[in-house]
């Protein structure tokens, strides 16, 4: 549980706790995300787990809509089949404006996990306790082999949005294989959960300079240096966890590649 957690999350944590509490169809409430992992401030998300009796699953999840709404004043409400978790209602309350996701799951779920939640209200502890106990925690951290495999396919990608003058795309493109690439390597590198770009800043001064260096304004020749810089840096993390298999003829054929935008644009 977090230190110190600001009077807008508190009073939003006892709103969603108390009405837990006396829908009886819901058996728990668990808490993830920065409640648990820390650096929780007031710009942080209440991630939420609502553990749902399971013969009345299906009922909860056609109303979930309605829990979400009487816990708050709720501005904005959508699933969560784009991160590939539809289970998730992320929701956005106000004002003052805070993000809420609430996940709703039922007990044999929690036989995998990613992360151990704290748990805020069960009506049976023991029973949670003994499934969290039982639980396989792991964080979804992606292998070498996964990396190497998209990273060329993903710098190409940007590399022909360059050449042919949408800059817009190989910007969109930088920052995509920021999140998807290079900041979870970083991640790895320390030693931590890969996690996007998450917090890199207030993580390491040098990982934030370096990782600065793939961010281009709308000009060719920035745009060109970026993904000059995103290869080096990719070449860079990938010899920290070498993949069994590399991508042939890379890094050598894309900067060849990027070369031809130079006398493209003379």
């Amino acid at each position: 549980m977090p230190s110190t957690i600001p009077p807008l999350h508190t009073d939003f944590l006892k709103r969603v706790r108390a009405e837990v509490v006396r829908d009886t169809r819901l058996n728990a409430l668990l808490a993830g995300g920065s409640y648990i992992h820390g650096g929780f401030d007031q710009h942080s998300d209440l991630d939420f787990v609502v553990v749902v009796e399971d013969d009345k699953y299906s009922e909860v999840m056609a109303s979930r809509h309605d829990f979400a709404q009487r816990v708050g004043d709720l501005l904005a409400a959508f699933t969560g089949e784009h991160v590939g978790e539809p289970r998730l209602l992320i929701c956005l309350y106000g004002p003052s404006l805070i993000h809420v996701d609430l996940k709703f799951v039922r007990s044999a779920d929690m036989g995998s996990l990613i992360e151990r939640p704290a748990v805020l209200f069960a009506r049976d502890p023991e029973h949670i306790q003994a499934r969290l106990d039982a639980a396989a925690i792991a964080w979804p951290n992606l292998a070498p082999e996964w990396f190497e495999q998209r990273a060329w396919v993903w710098l190409h990608y940007g590399a022909t949005k360059l050449m042919r003058g949408e800059l817009f795309e190989a910007l969109g493109i930088l920052a995509f294989f920021r999140e998807q690439v290079l900041g979870p390597m970083l991640h790895r590198r320390m030693g931590r959960p890969q996690r996007g770009v998450r917090r890199m800043e207030l993580l390491s001064d040098e990982a934030s300079r370096t990782l600065a260096r793939t961010v281009a304004t709308h000009d060719a020749m920035s745009v060109r240096a970026a993904l000059l810089a995103a290869i080096d840096m990719y070449v860079d993390l990938r010899s920290d966890d070498v993949p069994r298999e590399m991508v042939r003829g890379m890094p050598e054929a894309l900067v060849s590649y990027l070369d031809e935008s130079i006398s493209a644009t003379k």
